[in-house]
């Protein structure tokens, strides 16, 4: 506990642990760990919080925790506790789930009707609905059923002063009130903390098949632009496109659901838009190689959102740079127009790509952010990059929620 607070790290801990018991609170060098096991004793965590002038980290499965600049908290709010699918209305194709429910436990029960949440974000067996929201991380399957705020119908969230506060409802259509679950969204933590969410439901893809198309040896991954750009135009309607970039190698990845007497006919009018190359079956393994970028050792991991009809020339040019300097690159590009990148290189290397990214990416009002960094970077390259033109509106929405600053002080862009 911070001595601004004129508290004892005793005496806090002493509190909290009577607000959730105990066995629910443990001290972690100078921060106390506590595990509300409802919505009740969250707003008392954040009630105290903010009377006592301490900081505080909402955490889920910590598998992003990385993200976003570092924060230490006086209290880490864990929302283990807090796991419980607490309504499936499956007839209406609508759940309410708590935020410490792991993703892959959520999708296990709706599956039991044949439903999902169609979002397919990282870490699924470990990360929780609440830190996936407060990351606002999705995968391939965006392609199809749109991001999170597309999904989120209604949301309960804890605000700073510890006042619950409902946003939507629990019904697809529903125009009560302000959209609050769209500005919690990617808040990172930063203006409440999640405590239940209402998703709308998907049917599961029973029938699915995923294609591969290689480029042709040396090629450049602009070799795709044309064939995706036909496939973005046709009628089909694939689940999830996404651009490989590897070794000097680069593949096209497709998803198509369907009835199965029509796949093979997809796989005829995918070749014909490709043209002379050969496309295969391929498993669903290959939706795991965005994950798998963060598993490379050491690696930069940055996230670049640009538009979509430049994943192709903005490869090239990525993958150009680092055959021409001697780096090693790999690249995931989603046909949304969402970039993984991982880079292993020299430090000085990587901060000359970072600059180099950016410079081009804000002539187009795109963005490049850091999410993994070898520990030879840190304090060397900015996370967010250049502050955008909307900070002065963030920041004044951070003063309305949290004017105290202290939900993740200094985690978000221009230290929000």
């Amino acid at each position: 506990m911070s001595l601004s607070a004129a508290l004892t790290l005793e005496e806090g801990m002493a509190h909290l642990a009577s607000i959730v018991g105990p066995e629910h609170a443990q001290l972690r060098g100078d921060t106390v760990v506590a595990a509300p096991g409802d919505t009740r004793q969250v707003a008392q965590i954040l009630r105290f919080a903010q009377s006592n002038g301490l900081t505080l980290m909402p955490t889920g499965g910590s598998t992003k925790l990385g993200w976003g600049n570092p924060v230490l908290p006086e209290i880490e709010l864990s929302s283990h506790r807090m796991h419980a699918l607490r309504d499936h209305a499956w007839q209406d194709m609508t759940c309410t789930v708590e935020a410490g429910c792991t993703w892959s436990a959520m999708q296990s029960k709706l599956r039991l009707h044949g439903q999902m949440v169609a979002l397919d974000p990282l870490w699924p067996d470990r990360a929780t609905v609440g830190g996936v929201i407060a990351a606002n991380d999705s995968g391939a399957l965006r392609m199809k059923f749109g991001g999170l705020r597309d999904l989120i119908i209604g949301m309960t969230i804890v605000l700073a002063d510890g006042t619950i506060a409902k946003s939507g409802g629990k019904v697809v259509k529903n125009v009560a009130g302000y959209d609050l679950h769209k500005l919690i969204t990617g808040s990172f933590g930063t203006l409440g903390v999640i405590a239940e969410v209402n998703f709308r439901l998907h049917p599961v893809e029973e029938h699915v098949r995923t294609w591969t198309v290689m480029a042709p040896e040396a090629a450049l991954p602009d070799f795709f632009a044309e064939p995706l750009r036909a496939l973005m135009d046709s009628q089909m309607t694939p689940s999830c496109v996404q651009l490989r970039v590897a070794n000097h190698e680069c593949a096209l990845d497709i998803r198509i659901a369907g009835i199965p007497e029509c796949l093979e006919e997809y796989a005829g009018r995918i070749e014909s838009l490709c043209g002379k190359v050969t496309l295969t079956k391929a498993g669903e393994d290959v939706w795991q190689a965005r994950q798998q970028l963060f598993d490379k050792n050491r690696a930069l991991v940055i996230k670049v959102s640009l538009l979509p009809g430049e994943i192709c020339s903005v490869s090239s040019e990525l993958q150009q740079w680092a055959a021409t300097e001697g780096h090693e690159i790999d690249v995931l590009a989603q046909a949304t127009g969402l970039m993984t990148i991982a880079l292993r290189s020299s430090p000085d290397a990587a901060i000359a790509l970072i600059d180099r990214l950016r410079k081009k990416l804000a002539r187009s009002g795109d963005s490049a952010i850091v999410l993994q960094m070898p520990d030879s970077l840190r304090g060397k390259v900015d996370v967010w990059g250049p502050d955008p033109d909307a900070l002065p509106l963030m920041r004044e929405i951070k003063r309305r929620f949290d004017p105290d600053r202290i939900l993740n002080p200094g985690h978000f862009v221009g230290g929000i």
